[in-house]
């Protein structure tokens, strides 16, 4: 009973996030004709006006809307540089707001490059060593052996999603520090749509860390596989 009721917990905490990211996102996805131009638009105006000179603006079907340090490149989703809407302008300012913070050589814009990187090292380690588990099995043989090298496998997974922990800053600063201030002191947005911008903008902040919530659930599941 308590193991389901752990369970239950553990699917609630690890999958709400993400169901609250998406939800605001289509929420607020909703086309406004009156809003001066698309995603896209504002992101190269943006780049534009703070003079981001090696910054490039694409559209990408690969990845998802994101900043690629490694190439100083914002990439924007079709839905988001095409499209005049909350969730556009919202995404293409926090973008934007990374590229701000990497040009401005900020400490905090060097979170991601370090640590990420190893967070996904860590959980393809994990997983790795899962898979390997029916040979470790056979050439161990020890009940504790095996016991410890399924503990560790699980360890470097959940290591490896609490570390976006770490970068949570980062995206925060490109949400509120950034993006933010910049939508208000611009006139971007008439008044009453500053609640749900900062609403977006929030979910745009959360957004790896709501996916990285939901792969505990894969941690889980082995769980329940390996107490069988």
């Amino acid at each position: 009973m308590i193991f389901i009721v752990l369970t239950a917990l553990l699917l609630i905490a690890s999958l709400f996030p993400q169901f609250w990211v998406r939800h605001v996102m289509r929420k607020y996805h909703k086309e406004l004709p009156g809003l001066p131009g698309t995603g896209g638009e504002l992101a190269q105006h943006l780049i534009n006006r703070f003079e981001l000179t090696t910054t490039k603006l694409e559209e990408t079907t690969e990845g998802g809307d994101h900043y690629d340090p490694t190439t100083d490149t914002v990439r924007l989703s079709p839905s988001n540089f095409n499209r005049k809407s909350l969730t556009a302008v919202a995404v293409a300012s926090h973008e934007v707001g990374h590229a701000i913070q990497f040009l401005r050589k900020e400490p905090i814009s060097q979170l991601r490059g370090k640590y990420i990187p190893l967070s996904i090292m860590l959980r393809k380690t994990g997983t790795y060593l899962l898979l390997a588990l029916p040979v470790v099995t056979i050439l161990l043989k020890a009940p504790v052996a095996i016991g410890l090298f399924i503990g560790l496998s699980l360890l470097m997974q959940l290591a490896g999603v609490l570390m976006y922990l770490v970068v949570l800053p980062e995206e925060w600063d490109a949400s509120f520090n950034k993006a933010l201030p910049i939508l208000i002191e611009g006139n971007y947005l008439p008044d009453h749509q500053l609640g749900p911008i900062q609403t977006v903008l929030k979910a745009a902040a959360l957004t790896y860390f709501a996916s990285a919530l939901a792969d505990i659930l894969n941690i889980g599941r082995w769980l329940m596989v390996l107490r069988r």
